[in-house]
């Protein structure tokens, strides 16, 4: 297994893994957004490039850009 799929594994695995126990939602929201690059950095090591920039658009761009307007929105920010 290349070092690129383990490094974007961990990535994924940690990032997704704090997003569920994370307490902050802005933080949950941010770990989300690291996991999807994550994604898209294993999407890149299997040689699918275009699948990689969509999941990176929509996977670390625009999904984390939704919940942050839902947070603001809501004002559900954890003190």
């Amino acid at each position: 297994m290349p070092m690129l799929d383990i490094l974007a594994a961990l990535i994924v695995i940690f990032s997704f893994a704090y997003a569920v126990r994370a307490k902050d939602l802005l933080a949950a929201t941010i770990a989300t957004s690291l996991g999807g690059l994550g994604t898209a950095l294993y999407f890149l090591s299997l040689h699918a490039p275009d699948v990689a920039m969509a999941e990176a658009a929509v996977g670390a761009g625009l999904v984390p850009l939704i919940f942050v307007v839902a947070i603001v929105r809501t004002k559900r920010f954890e003190k």
